[in-house]
C-alpha cells in the first residue's frame, strides 16, 4: 500500500493506493493556505492515518508516502523551496516534517502538476504509452512531461512550465509577468475573457441571454454551449480558442513529439467538441505534416491523477 498526497492551495487530498494503481480509500480537508506549515503538515498526517484506518489497514502496511506539492520542489532533499499559494511553505522539508508523525517512513516529493501527469501515464488516458505531455486547462495552464516513464523537469527540476511559453509576442498580460503566454490565451480564465470581449461585437448573440447580460456569469462552458446551438459568436470564440490552444500544442509536438498529448482541466470535459478541431489544427500545422502525429485525448482520472501519481513517486527513484 502507498499513500499519495495532493497538496493544493484549497484542499489537501490523500489516497491509499495499491500496486494496481487503484485508490482504496481517499478523503480531503481544506488546506487553509495562510496557516503555518506545521499546522498543514499535521492535517496531512492526520488524514493519512484516518484513511488508512478506515480502509482496515495500519500505517505499518504503508510502504511510503508521496506528495505532489505546488511551487518549486527540491526533489533530492524532499523540500518545498517556494509555493506562492501556500504562504508559509518556504524551504520546508516535508520528509523531516512527516517523519515526526511516521518515523522512518520513506517520503517522496514532486511538483503537483508533474505528479498528476505521472498518474495519467500510469493509470489514465496515457497508460498505453511511455511518453506523454499532460496539459491542464484551468485557472492557468499547467502540465507535466513524462518521457520513457520518467518525469522530465529540467535543471533543478524547475522546468516544464509549458503554460509560460509565448505564443503571441507582446500579447495579453500573463500573471507570470510576461506577455503573450500560452496560459494567457488557452486557460479557462483566458477563454472567459475572450468570450466577454467578443460578445460585445454580437449584440444578438444568445450568450447575452444565457448570462442574463451579466459578464460575471460567463464560464469556460458558455461559448461551447452557444456554439452547439448554432450561435455565430459562440462559434467564433470556440474557433479562436482552439487556434490558440493549437498553437501551444503544436509547439509541444514539434519539440518533443510525445506519443500522447493529454488534455485535462474543466474545458477537457467538452470532449470531441474541443478535441476534434484541436487535432485537425495540430495535424495541419505540425512540422512534418505527413508524419504520424501524437494522439490527442482527454484526461481520464480528474483529481485522482495527482493522488495516484504522488503515491507512485517511489518508482521515479528506482
Amino acid at each position: 500500500m502507498y499513500l499519495g498526497i495532493d497538496l493544493g492551495g484549497i484542499n489537501i487530498a490523500v489516497g491509499l493506493v495499491d500496486d494496481s494503481y487503484h485508490i482504496i480509500n481517499k478523503d480531503s480537508v481544506p488546506t487553509g493556505r495562510t496557516r503555518s506549515f506545521e499546522a498543514i503538515v499535521k492535517d496531512m498526517a492526520d488524514l493519512c492515518r484516518k484513511i488508512v484506518e478506515e480502509a482496515g489497514y495500519q500505517i505499518s502496511d504503508v510502504k511510503c508516502i508521496g506528495i505532489g506539492a505546488p511551487g518549486t520542489p527540491d526533489i533530492k532533499n524532499k523540500c518545498v523551496l517556494y509555493a506562492n499559494n501556500l504562504i508559509a511553505f518556504q524551504n520546508v522539508n516535508l520528509e523531516t516534517e512527516l517523519q515526526k508523525y511516521f518515523p522512518g517512513m520513506p517520503v517522496y516529493l514532486e511538483n503537483d502538476a508533474n505528479a498528476a501527469a505521472y498518474g495519467e501515464i500510469l493509470a489514465g488516458a496515457a497508460k498505453d504509452v511511455d511518453s506523454a505531455v499532460i496539459i491542464t486547462l484551468g485557472t492557468g495552464v499547467g502540465g507535466g512531461i513524462v518521457i520513457e516513464n520518467k518525469i522530465q523537469a529540467g535543471f533543478r527540476h524547475t522546468g516544464a512550465e509549458i503554460g509560460h511559453m509565448v505564443i503571441e509576442k507582446d500579447g495579453a498580460q500573463c500573471t507570470c509577468g510576461r506577455r503573450g503566454c500560452f496560459e494567457a490565451y488557452s486557460s479557462a480564465t483566458a477563454l472567459i475573457r475572450q468570450t466577454a470581449e467578443i460578445i460585445k461585437e454580437y449584440p444578438d448573440s444568445i450568450i447575452h441571454e444565457m448570462i442574463g447580460n451579466d459578464p460575471s456569469k460567463i464560464s469556460g462552458k458558455t461559448a461551447f454551449l452557444a456554439a452547439k446551438q448554432g450561435d455565430e459568436a459562440g462559434q467564433k470564440i470556440v474557433d479562436q480558442y482552439v487556434a490558440y490552444l493549437g498553437e501551444g500544442v503544436t509547439n509541444i509536438v514539434n519539440i518533443l513529439w510525445p506519443e500522447a498529448i493529454v488534455i485535462g482541466g474543466g474545458i477537457s470535459k467538452e470532449g470531441e467538441n474541443l478535441l476534434a478541431p484541436l487535432r485537425e489544427y495540430v495535424h495541419a500545422h505540425q512540422y512534418g505534416r505527413g508524419s504520424e502525429c501524437s494522439k490527442i485525448v482527454a484526461a481520464e482520472l480528474g483529481n485522482d491523477a495527482g493522488i495516484i501519481g504522488a503515491a507512485m513517486l517511489f518508482k521515479q527513484a528506482q
